[in-house]
């Protein structure tokens, strides 16, 4: 990433309908998840590249750290949604991942999950820091008519009818630990969770579309890098 990336770029919290479109038109789980915070990675000329989006895990065995620390509680996250649009800089996705790390309350501890089903590993987690936890419980993914999926571990959902069941390989699941000095210290020294070394492998892109969208200039006001 050149020096001037933070004058090229900005990061900045998004609404609903300026992150939804991106959800659901270019991630490709193509279904609107919980948000909490949606950031955006905005150029010069006031275009939306990529979004970030964080939000409470579905897993309510992650509320406030449980399934993370020993002892310790503390707000919990999940970034579960990340794209950006095709032929940015090599490490743009980077700078924009641990930008949005900063902009979160803090302390705070961060989940998210790398799908091998979609040939990802996690590079990206690599590359800012989070650490390998091991695993999931594997799921199974139900696609339905209109082209949506949905995961789940046991059980069955009913949105409508089943088209494809699909035995998914586990994700990879990575912790990140969000704080200042000590707050980070003691959190690292209270995980329950062990930690690996990071896992390889061949990542693969998805085909899917960049999307054209502009956010008002008036929302730069505040909320920057």
């Amino acid at each position: 990433m050149k020096l001037t990336a933070k004058q090229n770029y900005k990061i900045i919290q998004l609404k609903d309908k300026e992150y939804k479109s991106w959800i659901l038109k270019k991630h490709y789980a193509k279904r609107i998840c919980s948000v909490s915070y949606a950031y955006g990675l905005i150029d010069k000329n006031y275009n939306i590249l990529g979004i970030c989006t964080f939000g409470y895990p579905p897993n309510y065995n992650y509320n406030n750290g449980a399934c993370i620390f020993k002892n310790i509680k503390v707000l919990t996250l999940e970034l579960n949604r990340l794209v950006i649009n095709s032929n940015k800089e090599k490490n743009l996705l980077s700078y924009f991942v641990s930008n949005c790390l900063k902009q979160l309350p803090k302390p705070t501890a961060i989940v998210s999950y790398a799908d091998p089903n979609n040939n990802h590993h996690g590079y990206i987690y690599q590359a800012t820091n989070w650490f390998y936890t091991g695993e999931s419980t594997p799921k199974k993914r139900y696609t339905f008519e209109d082209g949506s999926t949905f995961d789940i571990r046991r059980g069955i959902h009913t949105k409508g009818k089943i088209v494809k069941t699909e035995k998914l390989k586990p994700t990879l699941r990575y912790i990140y630990i969000n704080g200042n000095k000590k707050q980070k210290k003691d959190m690292i020294k209270d995980l329950k969770l062990k930690i690996y070394d990071y896992p390889k492998g061949i990542n693969k892109n998805y085909n899917c579309i960049d999307i054209e969208m502009k956010i008002q200039p008036e929302l730069f006001t505040g909320g920057s890098i």
